[in-house]
């Protein structure tokens, strides 16, 4: 047994609930996420008072109380949250888990819920005095210098890898086309029925470069939901239920402090939290990514997937791009990845729709579904931190 005392199979997803993805809900944040919920309790053939625990994303709008009250459900023993951000979701789940195992809760709601169109625009570029920055951010050490949001981020450690790893703008193209294929098989997804050509990509105007329109992901109004128990009580439920075989955080060794930017300082590249959580995950599920069906890749920008594939163990750093381009990343390659579109063409509920598409592929729903597929990798954000899971087939 790891050090860590994980005991694989304890608990599974058992419902899964989603609201429509559009660019104006017309509703408020907690009317999205009740929505979700309801949809997900009711996938799991449970009723709202079956449900003891709520975990939540930190940036979500919606508290475990507003929505325990929109549910009507009377006592929550257990509520949660984690993040920060993007690398939320997985952990989430993760925290649902330690809720059930340690008998604080039987079954566990997981949620995020946005406005991110109409209301709440996380992509904004912002001040140090515009609302997000100052103590918790280290944005007052970058804004000055014109850093202000996460397309720029993410844009220059594109130019890094392009310079120390060979990241090329033709693997971040596929990246983006392979998720606009998958959307449109998706009727759910923002992007089904509208093709995106390699032309299309290229001939977009760059907005950080290397990054080009196509390289960033939507801005949805929506909310995903899934909910957790254990094994046991998931034998008795509605629905196959996606056995979580393990569960990882990480932050990686000194990622820096602050909100993603100071990652920029780094002495090297290699050491992302990714990498730590996927040696993490793999030793407490007992596999290798030679086991990985498909996976579900955390994707604000086309060059997050990049950063995750070799950290993943699916090919070295100095062949991803090679490995891209190959067609490892698309249904019938190695690995394909955001089978319902993923947060560039689904839509962006900060990567608890990958969590909700893990679960098709276990269930065998997808709209994209990998023929057989019996391991599901999800992943949740590189920098600040980071979180996985593997779930499986009963």
């Amino acid at each position: 047994m790891s050090r860590y005392d994980w005991v694989p199979d304890q608990c599974a997803i058992v419902g899964i609930g989603t609201t429509a993805f559009t660019r104006e809900s017309g509703v408020s944040v907690t009317a999205l996420a009740a929505q979700a919920a309801l949809k997900a309790i009711a996938d799991a053939g449970l009723e709202p008072s079956d449900i003891d625990g709520l975990v939540r994303s930190d940036y979500d709008q919606t508290s475990q109380v507003a929505l325990a009250d929109a549910l009507g459900i009377d006592d929550i023993s257990y509520w949660g949250q984690t993040g920060p951000g993007g690398s939320g979701p997985s952990g989430m789940v993760g925290q649902a888990v330690a809720a059930i195992t340690s008998g604080q809760a039987t079954h566990v709601l997981v949620y995020r819920a946005l406005n991110g169109r109409s209301g709440r625009r996380l992509g904004k570029g912002v001040s140090v005095t515009g609302g997000v920055g100052g103590e918790s951010t280290y944005l007052e050490l970058f804004s000055p210098y014109g850093v202000t949001s996460p397309g720029q981020f993410f844009a220059m450690l594109a130019r890094r890898h392009m310079s120390e790893h060979g990241l090329t703008e033709q693997a971040l193209a596929e990246i983006a086309l392979v998720s606009r294929k998958r959307a449109n098989a998706n009727p759910a997804a923002q992007m089904y029925g509208r093709d995106l050509s390699r032309d299309d990509y290229f001939s977009a105007r760059l907005i950080s470069d290397p990054l080009r329109l196509f390289d960033f992901c939507l801005e949805t109004d929506g909310a995903a939901a899934v909910v957790v128990t254990t094994t046991e009580r998931a034998r008795d439920l509605a629905q196959r239920p996606a056995l979580i075989r393990s569960v990882a955080q990480g932050t990686g060794v000194r990622v820096g402090p602050g909100q993603m930017y100071p990652v920029l300082m780094g002495e090297s590249l290699d050491h992302l939290p990714s990498r730590s959580t996927a040696q993490r995950l793999y030793e407490r599920a007992g596999l290798t990514p030679g086991d990985v069906d498909v996976a579900q890749i955390y994707d604000c920008f086309t060059v997050t997937v990049y950063l995750q594939l070799a950290d993943y163990g699916f090919c070295k750093p100095d062949e991803v791009s090679a490995y891209i381009e190959g067609g490892g990343l698309d249904l019938g390659g190695p690995i394909p990845i955001n089978t319902a579109g993923g947060q560039l063409s689904e839509g962006y509920i900060h990567g608890m729709n990958h969590v909700v598409e893990g679960v098709r592929q276990i269930r065998g729903t997808s709209t994209s579904q990998v023929p057989g597929a019996e391991v599901s990798l999800v992943t949740s954000a590189p920098p600040p931190g980071s979180s996985a899971l593997l779930l499986v087939a009963a």
